[in-house]
């Protein structure tokens, strides 16, 4: 029996999810298996994190720390390291949660984004995303019965630059066009997965009075804050008349490179938390209890830990960027985050998804096609994800593979 037969006179799955399928990192990440191609699809390191944070998991092990439930909310080690992490990076521009009551630990970032959309939403609120948009925003604006609206970034040419150079922008006009009666919630992601943009302090704070003019709520995923190679991440919830309605998301997996541990966190009111919780303990209800007590003791790591982390995939970038240039690809600057986003119209090539499925057999690298993320399927279809937090041994390899790729 499959999902289209019924069960009796109706599709097993239920329509919220009919769209979604395997998801697209699932995809690739099993093609690079299959035909052994590097893969720079999905964003994920191939080195693990500080030694200290490994060890530290490891102790928490053996010292039965964690093994059983740990607290709903999260370990009191860890809330009270997250409220310490906003106080010492944003404590001059307000931030300093409550561990208590304003702060909830998750398992990992996606599910604290699908828990606040649970919550906050009733059917039929409008959500406005920052397309193109990660795939698990669609998946939870849909379980929890809301209507996605999105908004395109789209490519914004350097001055005197050719096709491929430059970022990707926000219409703020457009973002404003987009709000109606219905709209519940604007879902932010700084720095921005897949394109790299980072929202300006100016865009933020442009973003930040319409929410209050029209009484919006902002889910904002964070989870790049400290890959910012350009500019500078500021959290939105620490705009004038913000706070009380800024849900702020993020999580360990980036900033450490141990995604697996699944380890996230929200930050906010305590009217906003709790109700974030009730979602929440229905889900995973607690996760990741010794990893709990591991990033307790990362987030703690000293400023230059987080220097270096930024310079290393700042010169990994900048390899693998100037590497795809080199092969032609039209290549868009990262300010943030793991990824370089190419347009593949120089190689003459228009359907990223057609090139995506052919690039490991034709030159042994696995990449995504951005337009996967968008609404609009049209306005992101030449448009093809790299991802570069990978050693630079492997990503120059990558890079003399593409170069080597026959047209």
């Amino acid at each position: 029996m499959t999902a289209d037969q019924g069960v009796p006179g109706r599709p097993l799955l239920n329509r919220r999810l009919a769209e979604f399928g395997t998801t697209i990192f699932a995809e690739m990440s099993a093609l690079a298996v299959r035909t052994g191609a590097i893969n720079l699809g999905q964003g994920f390191p191939d080195t693990d994190g500080p030694e200290a944070v490994r060890e530290a998991a490891v102790r928490a092990l053996r010292d039965g720390r964690g093994n059983q439930y740990p607290p709903g909310p999260g370990i009191p080690e860890l809330r009270t390291a997250v409220a310490a992490h906003q106080r010492r990076w944003y404590g001059q521009l307000g931030l300093d949660p409550d561990p208590e009551t304003e702060v909830l630990v998750t398992a990992g970032a996606t599910e604290a984004i699908t828990a606040a959309l649970l919550a906050l939403l009733e059917p039929g609120d409008e959500v406005i995303a920052l397309e193109p948009y990660y795939d698990s925003y669609a998946a939870a604006i849909a379980m929890a019965g809301g209507t996605r609206v999105p908004v395109t970034l789209r490519p914004s040419p350097s001055e005197g630059g050719a096709q491929g150079e430059g970022t990707f922008r926000l219409d703020l006009d457009e973002l404003r066009d987009a709000v109606t009666d219905r709209t519940r919630l604007i879902l932010l992601n700084t720095p921005h997965n897949p394109t790299g943009t980072v929202l300006s302090r100016d865009e933020l704070a442009a973003i930040a009075e319409l929410c209050v003019e029209r009484g919006l709520l902002a889910v904002t995923d964070e989870v790049y804050e400290h890959l910012v190679y350009e500019g500078e991440h500021i959290p939105i919830a620490s705009f004038p008349g913000m706070r009380e309605r800024t849900v702020t998301i993020s999580s360990a997996g980036k900033a450490f490179s141990f995604t697996g541990w699944k380890v996230g966190w929200v930050t906010s009111t305590p009217e906003l938390v709790s109700a974030v919780r009730s979602a929440k303990q229905f889900l995973t209800y607690v996760s990741a209890g010794p990893f709990q007590y591991a990033v307790a003791e990362a987030l703690a790591l000293p400023d230059s830990y987080y220097t270096q982390l930024r310079e290393d995939l700042r010169a990994q970038r900048d390899l693998l960027s100037e590497g795809l240039a080199e092969a032609g690809f039209g290549v868009f600057r990262a300010p943030g985050t793991y990824f370089v986003t190419t347009d593949i119209r120089p190689l003459g090539e228009s359907s990223g998804i057609d090139f995506c499925l052919a690039l490991p057999e034709r030159c042994g690298v696995v990449a995504v096609p951005t337009q996967v993320f968008y609404d609009h399927e049209a306005a992101g279809a030449p448009f093809v994800r790299f991802a570069f937090c990978k050693q630079q041994d492997v990503l120059a390899d990558a890079v003399r593979r593409l170069k080597g790729a026959p047209g």
